[in-house]
């Protein structure tokens, strides 16, 4: 049982760290002085559903590394 928790912990550290990556950022930092910021965005349901991805790779890993931390 703690060796398929462990792999689960580790899988879902790996796709949170990749979805993390994959997230555009929020803000615009400097390129929207000279006007190069983004008018429009063309690509929100790939954002969100990228989001709830994240969201459910983030709930996993802490629910199974607090199962991990408490039991063994």
């Amino acid at each position: 049982m703690k060796t398929i928790l462990i792999v689960i912990d580790v899988l879902s550290g790996i796709s949170l760290i990749v979805c993390v990556l994959m997230l555009s950022p929020k803000g615009e930092g400097l390129g929207g002085i000279g006007g190069q910021a983004k008018l429009f965005n063309t690509q929100r349901d790939l954002e969100s559903n990228l989001q709830r991805v994240t969201t459910f790779f983030a709930i996993i890993f802490f629910v199974v590394a607090g199962i991990l931390g408490v039991c063994y």
